[in-house]
């Protein structure tokens, strides 16, 4: 499959058919899905061209009740201990089956109208963490996804965000990283970018660290007050400003020297990364609620490495990046 990293989960031929049909009731989830595959592949490719080195494919197929109500699958692509990227993965899944109770719980906490005990769904969507060596070249984290409820009280929403966590503070980065999301929001709708820049300086936020994750970026949920073509469109491009908002910050960074006690202070950053993945992050915890989950993909996030070190007292550069975190910054605007 030239133009993707795998065969479709979907079969390819039906997947054209549905996707050039804009009264088939598939048409948005086809084209989604369609997306999503060409996302990875360019991705995966030009990261593949900074590395020296191939992505690993793994097409996994999720189990299947006789009843059909579990199914689906999904393409997760990784790279680790490479020269550049101590760990790269650019997933996608598009799966169906009925909702746990506790994901049943979760969406009726944030106000989803759901009816009875059983209820199906169909989700897909694209997701990537990227965990350099250097220190000085950020991690980054985007998800993209369709998620679906059919039948008579049919419901769908778009989401996904990109945000940025560097291990030290770089203005320049962070402000070319933001405009560049910037750009993309303005492009559909001016109030996008503000409303989900706060958005994402909320949700990406360590509780019990008082403190953000990262330097933020974009997040949305619940995208459903438009057409859906418009905010397929909208995805899109937040989608396709993955790559140069966050290439350019490699190759930037990535003859940088660094020391020993940089890449320790890089390890701590990431014990903070993996705490905030497992206690707080929504997609985290459905993965792990929904029957059958493929838990090496759901957990692909975090990193090969981190540390927790007792009672660390940071230097005057690691604080720098710690002062940042307490405030959101609005980087558009310095």
């Amino acid at each position: 499959m030239g133009d993707y990293m795998a065969e479709p989960i979907t079969g390819y031929s039906e997947l054209k058919e549905h996707a050039s049909n804009p009264e088939s009731e598939r048409y948005i989830p086809s084209c989604m899905e369609m997306y999503i595959m060409s996302l990875q592949k360019s991705l995966c490719d030009e990261l593949a061209t900074i590395e020296g080195k191939e992505f690993t494919v793994d097409r996994w197929i999720r189990p299947t009740e006789a009843d059909g109500s579990l199914g689906g699958g999904g393409i997760t692509c990784i790279v680790q201990d490479g020269q550049v990227f101590e760990k790269a993965g650019v997933n996608i899944s598009v799966v169906h089956g009925t909702l746990s109770k506790q994901a049943i719980q979760q969406m009726k906490s944030r106000g989803k109208e759901l009816f009875g005990e059983s209820v199906p769904f169909t989700a897909m969507g694209i997701s990537s963490v990227i965990h350099p060596i250097n220190p000085f070249i950020p991690t980054i984290h985007f998800n993209y996804r369709y998620f679906e409820i059919p039948g008579e009280n049919k419901q769908w929403w778009f989401g996904g965000g990109t945000d940025l966590t560097p291990t030290y503070l770089n203005r320049d980065d962070a402000k070319h990283f933001h405009t560049t999301l910037k750009t993309a929001c303005d492009g559909h709708d001016k109030d996008y970018y503000p409303k989900f820049k706060k958005w994402c300086d909320e949700y990406f936020y360590i509780k019990h660290r008082g403190e953000s994750r990262g330097l933020g970026g974009i997040f949305f949920d619940d995208l459903d007050y438009v057409s859906a073509e418009s905010a397929l469109s909208f995805l899109k491009s937040c989608g396709n400003s993955v790559a140069p908002a966050y290439i350019p910050l490699v190759k930037q960074h990535i003859n940088e020297p660094y020391s020993d006690e940089e890449v320790q202070w890089r390890q701590l950053r990431r014990g903070r990364y993996v705490e905030f993945n497992l206690v707080y992050d929504r997609g985290t915890k459905f993965g792990l609620y929904t029957e059958n989950a493929r838990i090496e993909s759901i957990l692909m996030s975090l990193p090969l490495t981190a540390r927790w070190e007792y009672m660390n007292k940071p230097g005057p550069r690691e604080n720098e990046l710690l002062e940042v975190l307490k405030k959101p910054v609005e980087w558009c605007s310095e």
